[in-house]
């Protein structure tokens, strides 16, 4: 199964998603800083990948702390210590948070990771590092394990001869493994359902043209690309089926905020009375949001529109606005589908009762 990231005995290697689809290049990280620079410039992207290698990053930062955990504990100073860990920990949460403020996965692996050190500390035990890599592990197998479930849903939503239209990057290259929206039609394919997809570019980054073709190639699941702005018309001449997006922050009424350009295609589907399904684990849910203008929205460097690898595409004194998202209000998804279940339609009260579950 395809997998972005991965642990080599003492380090962190991604899949660098800059070079796809051309070539693959594993890069390696031995420090949390690095890793953290990795996220901001997208060698690993997608909200529930970049909270797996957070996950990591938090390994990565208690196996780097600047304390000998020995040397303490022989001098009997074991509550000096432990703060000096949690300090270092703290630290290195802050700087991940900062890398991709509107991945909802990313604030919720690292909180994990500093609960998991705290009660370990708290408990006088000297090898913090063992046990976040232990968590980081489980955190990876729990993201891959919740994408298959969830997209076993798709043989629930989806038709056989389904036209799914989907948007940005939501497969394996985006999480653990499987895939959210992607993983929805994978578990439609596997329930034996006959499924086709459109993918649009995905501007300005084309996360849809260079990683999700790619990957339905990979697959051999039937793909076809388009620009972004032929989606409408598509709907409208009748070719699309459902639309199945991913999401990077679902706020507690619903509200979804995903690649930039998701809201135009929930406001055609819904013109077109197309069903919009958003694809994400519980992970990606943050009750402390309250709804999507509460949601921090990354804005990136213009450079982004103005280049394409380097080259200027734009004249000189061109002003850009590179907004990396935007939200999609709960009234216009049909559903949310998450590995604990479907909600239909969202609601606050439907997706507080789904998280708090045992």
């Amino acid at each position: 199964m395809l997998t972005p990231i991965r642990w080599v005995d003492d380090h962190l290697e991604l899949l660098d998603q800059r070079h796809l689809p051309e070539k693959e290049v594993w890069n390696r990280y031995d420090r949390h800083q690095d890793v953290s620079r990795a996220i901001t410039q997208m060698v690993v992207r997608g909200a529930p990948a970049i909270g797996v290698t957070a996950g990591y990053a938090m390994a990565l930062a208690a196996q780097n702390a600047q304390v000998d955990a020995d040397e303490k504990t022989v001098r009997g100073n074991i509550p000096g210590w432990a703060q000096a860990q949690m300090n270092h920990l703290l630290e290195a949460a802050k700087e991940l948070e900062s890398s991709r403020p509107t991945a909802a996965n990313l604030m919720w692996a690292v909180r994990r990771q500093l609960q998991v050190a705290s009660e370990h500390l708290e408990a006088e035990d000297p090898d913090i590092a063992a046990r976040l890599m232990e968590e980081a592990i489980v955190i990876h197998q729990e993201d891959i394990d919740h994408n298959r479930r969830l997209g076993r849903h798709g043989a629930i939503i989806l038709e056989d001869g389904d036209r799914v239209l989907t948007y940005c990057n939501a497969g394996a290259l985006a999480t653990g493994g499987y895939g959210t929206a992607l993983g929805v039609v994978r578990g439609a394919i596997e329930a034996g359902l006959n499924i086709e997809v459109f993918a649009p570019e995905t501007r300005p980054y084309l996360q849809g043209a260079r990683l999700t073709a790619w990957e339905l190639i990979q697959d051999g699941i039937p793909v076809t690309l388009l620009v972004d702005g032929a989606a409408a018309d598509l709907m409208q001449r009748g070719e699309v089926d459902a639309v199945v997006v991913g999401a990077d922050c679902i706020a507690a009424n619903g509200d979804v905020a995903n690649k930039i350009g998701t809201y135009a295609l929930a406001l055609a589907a819904r013109e077109h009375r197309i069903p919009f399904y958003v694809a994400a684990p519980t992970s990606t849910v943050d009750l402390t949001i309250p709804n999507g203008t509460a949601i921090p929205i990354e804005e990136r460097d213009a450079e982004e529109i103005t280049h394409f690898r380097g080259q200027r595409i734009a004249p000189e004194m061109a002003r850009a606005l590179n907004y990396a998202f935007d939200v999609t209000p709960a009234s216009l998804v049909s559903a949310i589908l998450t590995e604990r279940g479907i909600i239909e339609p969202p609601s606050r009260r439907a997706l507080k009762d789904l998280l708090t579950e045992r």
